[in-house]
């Protein structure tokens, strides 16, 4: 088979799935669909959850990822495939992992309430703590390959210079990668808002607690409710095709 044809039968196992989306979108009704109070909950919640799993993966993924790019140690390998396992690990596997670690009965979990009373489980909390864990990942590998590849010269001689290493990270090393950080930050934040398995399966499916807008989604389809659930995947569609366009010459290349 040549492989014009077989080029085209990819393009068409991707294209197909999303015109036929489109075509059963509730075109008509689409602004009142999204203006209901549940999709318009479940969207803000989305955003919200999205933007603090986000700002957990950069302040504990940037880190991580110096440390794996600098730093020779014993286990180094190991760590690096730990962290970035729940890329290829299934979401409700990962949920289950959260459930089992940080839920009211798991290992950390069960301490963290004895001591202070809160949990994780079926909160706001929990289902920012799932989509950081499934997409923080993508944030590690992004910046431990900028890290890697940065021009250290500007390092070095900052060093000479008498600037601490916490003052060359902050002033130096992370200047350098800004645009690597941000493009990995924003792929971080769409795979979070697309989040559903581990959110599901940890923090619950509860109406403006933990009720993002891929388990609404789910919800009204399932339920035969479909209109809401039409809108609000179009919604998400058009973010994750403009984060993928807006990232478009650094993932994707640009001829």
């Amino acid at each position: 088979m040549a492989p014009a044809a077989l080029a085209a039968g990819g393009l068409a196992l991707v294209v197909l799935p999303l015109i036929g989306l489109l075509q059963r979108a509730p075109w008509s009704s689409l602004a009142a669909d999204l203006s209901a109070h549940e999709a318009f909950a479940a969207l803000r919640l989305s955003l919200e959850t999205s933007l603090g799993a986000l700002a957990v993966s950069v302040a504990l993924g940037v880190p991580l990822a110096w440390v794996l790019a600098r730093h020779r140690f014993a286990g180094r390998s190991l760590v690096r495939a730990l962290v970035t396992l729940p890329m290829v690990l299934p979401p409700v596997v990962g949920g289950i992992a959260l459930l089992y670690a940080f839920g009211r009965r798991g290992f950390a979990g069960g301490l963290l309430y004895d001591l202070t009373g809160w949990r994780f489980v079926f909160n706001t909390s929990g289902a920012i703590m799932a989509e950081a864990f499934v997409a923080m990942p993508f944030l590690i590998v992004t910046a431990e390959a900028a890290f890697r590849s940065m021009d250290r010269r500007a390092e070095e001689a900052a060093a000479t210079l008498g600037a601490s290493p916490s003052y060359r990270f902050r002033r130096v090393t992370l200047p350098a990668v800004a645009p690597a950080l941000a493009a990995g930050a924003a792929l971080t934040w769409a795979r979070a808002l697309g989040e559903f398995g581990a959110t599901i399966t940890f923090a619950g499916n509860f109406a403006g607690t933990t009720q993002t807008a891929p388990l609404l989604v789910y919800l009204d389809i399932e339920s035969g409710h479909e209109g809401t659930g039409l809108a609000v995947s179009l919604v998400l569609l058009a973010v994750s095709l403009a984060v993928l366009v807006g990232l478009r010459d650094r993932w994707l290349g640009n001829p």
